[in-house]
């Protein structure tokens, strides 16, 4: 359990800021005393809660007016203490956290489609002054900790609403650990059934993959050591259930699908020294295509920044590596407050606090952070709250609504068209026409935060060219070229009653593929009239096989057959 000399001792030997150790003393004494015989549903005093909050937000590095209010966050709420005796005893800056948290406690969640309004809200109109944001995070995440003394209905709302506002919230401000942490707090009350079935299926697949992990790392650290990289620290880390349960999700729940179930993780004390250790492994081990990942040169719009690379590992087993500096590994964990540069000057503007994180990202991407100014006067209603403090947090984002009230994000100035897409694919493809807050708008709306979003569509319709010109979204023009690459392939197909194709195999060769993929074009009823292989070719052989096709749909058939097959990396076609 926390305790005030514990928050000290950290304020003494790991802060790095200037803190009124007096200050803090105070208000852990005023809200113990205001909490006195209060107890928490777990039958502990009621002051542990708010020393829990402290204590983590003591370890996030915070200023003084954070702790402080973490200690007084409930005393207006669940005491006699007003928020004038706040002021009075503390100062204006600390009456106005603990009111804003208090204010956002206020608001009632019921579900994404009973409450759209309120929900809107949460995520558009976020505290202008992050610490309140944070200090409430903070709080939701200890109160999860104890949400077994809670009644099960009380438990489940509680749960799927972290699930849904508080952890993506987190996720926003780049603190990778409180959202981990809520996540699987809240997981096995919101989907019990969903967890129970994880726990039981994960053991086996999570132990083999932590093994082959740390047979990796003394491979690793004497090859680092022999290229003279420095490295300050190398481990395990293993994905979040809540994460991990998301991603079976995706994957059909085929655990064989995810890479990163455990991961090896090294700190280096340079970006320099991140490339030299990402070339050290790709050295040791072949990198799988497609799955390296540069979050260094383009960060995060959370700010994240890593090198993320997936390799084939002993006998051919995926394993990820994630490689960051120390810097970046504290900014992976904490987010913006691991780089909090509260001034005790109090006059710190927005642009001064960000222009002295300049090396973090880069303006755009730290856009929806920037504006860290004061605090306008407490309002006497959550909503008035609400409204008086919306700040431009989610400035390069823009949270649209579908008609059943579902939360879709996208990048500012995105599309009806990118809307849809972002739905389905099928969605997008068909879209015909858009209606936006009930009114028919053109495909080319750009979209507004709030917005509610009707698509119209029509089936075996294919996406106009134009609209390449009009998406914002990568993804949206990734669809809309596949689809039209496939119309005019389709289009080829059918002048004619076969098509001329050259399958392109880049492999790792092996006795008895030949033979495999040979009977895959036979059971097909393709005839294979040119075969070449360029074993020569490095670092893998490549095999052209030159047939032809009498469709898209037994060219695509052929293709995932042979993507199938133990040996062949990656497969492709072009016609000829």
């Amino acid at each position: 359990m926390s305790s005030i000399d514990e928050i000290i001792r950290i304020l003494k030997t790991q802060h790095k800021h200037s803190i009124d150790e007096g200050l803090v003393l105070s208000a852990y004494e005023f809200s113990k005393k205001a909490h006195f015989g209060q107890k928490r549903r777990s039958g502990e005093p009621y002051i542990s809660h708010p020393l829990a909050v402290a204590e983590y937000l003591a370890r996030l590095n915070m200023d003084t007016d954070t702790i402080v209010a973490a200690l007084l966050h409930d005393t207006c709420e669940d005491t006699a203490i007003t928020p004038n005796d706040i002021e009075k005893n503390f100062g204006s800056d600390v009456r106005f956290l603990v009111t804003g948290v208090t204010k956002i406690n206020k608001l009632k969640y019921h579900g994404v489609e009973r409450t759209a309004e309120n929900l809107r809200k949460m995520f558009l109109a976020i505290a202008e002054d992050i610490r309140v944001v944070i200090i409430k995070l903070v709080d939701r995440l200890h109160n999860m900790k104890t949400l077994e003394f809670l009644p099960p209905e009380k438990q489940k709302r509680i749960a799927v609403e972290t699930l849904e506002i508080y952890a993506p919230l987190s996720y926003r401000l780049g603190i990778g650990d409180l959202k981990g942490q809520l996540e699987d707090l809240a997981f096995p009350y919101a989907y019990p059934k969903e967890h129970e079935w994880l726990i039981k299926n994960i053991q086996a697949p999570f132990e083999e993959r932590k093994r082959l992990i740390e047979q990796l790392r003394p491979i690793i650290e004497e090859e680092l050591k022999k290229e003279k990289i420095p490295y300050s620290e190398i481990h395990a880390r293993a994905k979040h259930l809540y994460s991990l349960y998301k991603k079976l999700i995706k994957y059909e729940t085929d655990i064989n699908r995810v890479f990163d179930l455990v991961a090896l993780r090294i700190i280096v004390p340079s970006i320099e020294a991140c490339y030299g250790a990402l070339g050290v492994v790709h050295k040791l081990w072949r990198p799988m295509p497609g799955l390296v990942k540069d979050y260094i040169a383009l960060p995060k719009p959370n700010g994240y920044q890593s090198i993320h690379t997936t390799v084939f590992g002993p006998k051919g087993y995926p394993v990820e590596f994630q490689i960051r500096t120390a810097e970046m590994h504290t900014e992976a964990e904490f987010g913006i407050a691991a780089h909090w540069s509260y001034s005790e000057k109090k006059s710190q503007s927005a642009k001064e606090y960000t222009e002295k994180k300049a090396s973090f990202a880069n303006k755009k991407e730290l856009a929806w952070v920037r504006q860290l100014h004061a605090w306008h006067k407490s309002s006497q209603t959550p909503e008035e709250f609400l409204e008086s403090i919306k700040i431009d947090f989610f400035k390069n984002r823009i949270f649209a609504l579908t008609p059943k009230g579902d939360v879709i994000d996208l990048p500012e100035g995105s599309t009806t068209i990118d809307f849809a897409y972002h739905i389905h694919t099928d969605i997008g493809h068909g879209a015909t026409g858009a209606k936006v807050n009930g009114k028919i708008v053109p495909l080319s709306h750009a979209l507004q935060n709030g917005d509610v979003i009707e698509i119209a569509t029509r089936k075996n319709k294919n996406p106009n060219s134009d609209w390449l010109e009009i998406v914002k979204t990568s993804a949206a023009r990734k669809h809309i070229h596949s689809r039209l690459n496939r119309a005019q392939e389709e289009k080829s197909f059918n002048i004619k009653n076969k098509q001329d194709t050259e399958i392109r195999c880049i492999v790792n060769d092996r006795v008895g593929l030949m033979k495999d993929i040979s009977n895959i074009m036979t059971r097909n009823k393709i005839n294979m009239e040119k075969i070449i292989s360029d074993a020569k070719h490095t670092p893998h052989p490549i095999i052209l096989i030159h047939c032809s096709i009498r469709s898209l749909d037994a060219l695509k058939k052929v293709i995932r057959e042979l993507k199938s097959v133990k040996g062949i990396c990656e497969v492709n076609y072009k016609m000829l």
